[in-house]
């Protein structure tokens, strides 16, 4: 079934993912815009010349109306977090970037499925929802399926066990205060705590999990991964690249994104990721999942974060 998916940004992130998607056959036809028209062609050629060793599929830059007809519309653009800098402080930068993309893209794609990656992702989607005039359903930030993809390769690395047999979830803001739900985490199903006390073999090798640890290592590797090669790419467009393949495979998939609060853990009126089902048209529902007095406290406070944050923006 062919399938469209155009990408506003052709920096690092947005070449990265239209390069993944091309490469894993995610989709039939790829768009790539940016206003530097220059970069956009550069960056769609050299990806294009590599397709004959692809599943089919046409790569190319161009304008907003060449979003006609997408299924998927991926927001990359903005200015790039420096060495140093937080999410936050790109804020209003960013805020006004995508207030000149929005109108542009949205009379070109009013039906499609709005994935947001630039930073502040959550703001930049509360943005979307409250500016883009399209249904909520059809926004969909990135937010912590990232981070969640960093826990749960730092968890298989802990424990020597293949990524595939750890469930375990970041919630709140893809920021500072993100945290993890560990009431919620397993390997194989048993408790991530309990984890070590239940192996036979070689448990006794492995060391004792450190909660705050992690969590920091979560907290902090998007900035030290910047401090060391400039930018963060690959990770992120093999995040995003697995919300596309959700969406356009028709089957309902649950994972941690970000979208509007609507009373979920007592949050109104921010968008921040939790257990979301994705689908064909977009979020189908959210999963309340049970969380301790402590755990909703945190998420309570991850959403006053981003409030305060939003109250100081200029939409």
């Amino acid at each position: 079934m062919s399938s469209k998916i155009t990408i506003v940004g052709a920096g690092s992130v947005g070449s990265t993912i239209a390069y993944t998607l091309a490469v894993s056959g995610i989709t039939s036809e790829i768009v790539m815009i940016d206003i530097n028209e220059e970069k956009s062609l550069g960056e769609a050629l050299d990806i294009r010349q590599g397709t004959p060793f692809c599943s089919p599929v046409s790569v190319y830059a161009g304008e907003y109306k060449d979003a006609v007809n997408s299924d998927i519309v991926v927001i990359t653009s903005g200015v790039a977090r420096k060495p140093g800098q937080t999410r936050l402080d790109l804020t209003q930068t960013n805020v006004n970037i995508t207030k000149t993309i929005i109108p542009e893209i949205v009379k070109y794609a009013p039906d499609a499925i709005y994935v947001i990656v630039s930073n502040p992702v959550d703001i930049l989607t509360y943005q979307f929802c409250k500016t883009a005039g399209i249904p909520e359903s059809h926004i969909i930030g990135s937010g912590t399926i990232l981070d969640t993809a960093r826990l749960r390769s730092r968890l298989a690395e802990y424990y020597n066990i293949s990524q595939q047999n750890v469930h375990a979830y970041v919630f709140g803001e893809h920021g500072e205060s993100l945290f993890i739900p560990w009431s919620l985490g397993n390997i194989s199903n048993v408790p991530i705590e309990d984890y070590k006390a239940c192996l036979t073999d070689h448990g006794a090798n492995t060391p004792d999990l450190v909660l705050d640890e992690v969590e920091t290592y979560i907290r902090k590797s998007g900035a030290k991964i910047i401090a060391r090669k400039g930018a963060t790419f690959y990770a992120v467009a093999v995040s995003v690249c697995h919300i596309c393949k959700s969406i356009l495979s028709g089957t309902d998939t649950t994972m941690t994104v970000s979208s509007m609060m609507h009373g979920e853990y007592g949050i109104e009126d921010v968008c921040m990721s939790m257990l979301t089902i994705v689908g064909r048209t977009g979020i189908k529902g959210k999963i309340v999942a049970p969380l301790t007095d402590h755990e909703v406290e945190l998420m309570r406070h991850s959403a006053k974060c981003l409030h305060d944050v939003i109250e100081q923006l200029d939409f």
